[in-house]
């Protein structure tokens, strides 16, 4: 076990963000989380103490970058006038952008299209059974290129992918045989990165800035979805200043996306 201080950092708020589809909150305060083929316990302890079910090595090796513990969270600011961000930034600072491997993001962010987060959630859930290797505890690593590439129509369609089943099938070929390398594209700048990815089967621009953001930690990238879309047409005249909010646009459109879902199930309460 090892334990450490994270401000802010809001294991619930996290886990349901939007950002990752494997993070699973067991307990009011517990998370499991589980990345490419490992997996944690986390426990918040309060005081912005969280206990890591591993030692200091691994929480440092793995854990401490996937959570983005060296980005400075307390710093940023709405713009003056802005009280939409500004209550967003109350309600969902301890969101933090996660450090995902480039090729869970893409895959889970290609699935992600015309899905609610549940939907999405049980789709990975079925492919990790069906192709990806055993873990322990009836967890499971995220199927390999190889393995995909491996599979049938129908093996790929029986994970519920639907129209996006060869989408899937095409890109895990592509990243299999070297066509693509994932981890050369992390040094291209921006724009070139988003229309590297938006080269691969059923990337488009929403798919695209949510890899960016979630995987590169492109903290620019603003992925625009059925949730922003409201958000920008109600609060913002169409139109969002990303340039003001340069270069953490990202993380105040995490904040935007949390407290615009947050307040609709508070609505839909009443």
């Amino acid at each position: 076990m090892f334990e450490t201080t994270i401000v802010p950092f809001d294991l619930q708020l996290t886990a349901d963000s939007g950002q990752c589809f494997r993070m699973r909150m067991i307990s009011p305060d517990t998370c499991m989380v589980v990345a490419q083929d490992q997996y944690v316990q986390v426990t918040a302890l309060g005081d912005n103490r969280f206990r890591f079910a591993c030692d200091e090595a691994q929480y440092l090796r793995t854990w401490a970058h996937f959570f983005d513990t060296d980005t400075d969270y307390l710093s940023l600011r709405a713009l003056p006038g802005d009280a939409y961000a500004e209550h967003a930034l109350h309600y969902a600072r301890g969101v933090r952008i996660l450090r995902q491997h480039p090729w869970e993001a893409l895959i889970s962010f290609i699935l992600s299209q015309r899905r609610n987060i549940p939907a999405i959630r049980h789709c990975v859930e079925q492919l990790c059974r069906h192709f990806g290797r055993p873990l322990g505890s009836g967890l499971f690593a995220f199927p390999t290129p190889q393995a995909l590439t491996g599979a049938s129509m129908e093996e790929l369609r029986a994970c519920s992918l639907g129209y996006r089943a060869p989408y899937i099938a095409k890109t895990a070929q592509m990243v299999a045989s070297g066509t693509v390398d994932l981890d050369a594209l992390s040094v291209l700048p921006d724009d070139q990165l988003d229309a590297a990815l938006r080269t691969l089967p059923g990337v488009g621009v929403k798919v695209s800035a949510c890899v960016m953001l979630f995987s590169y930690h492109r903290l620019n990238a603003f992925p625009v979805d059925v949730w922003m879309e409201r958000v920008i047409h109600s609060e913002y005249n169409g139109t969002f200043p990303l340039e003001a909010y340069a270069p953490y646009a990202g993380i105040i459109q995490q904040y935007l996306f949390v407290y615009a879902r947050h307040l609709a199930r508070t609505q839909a309460a009443v």
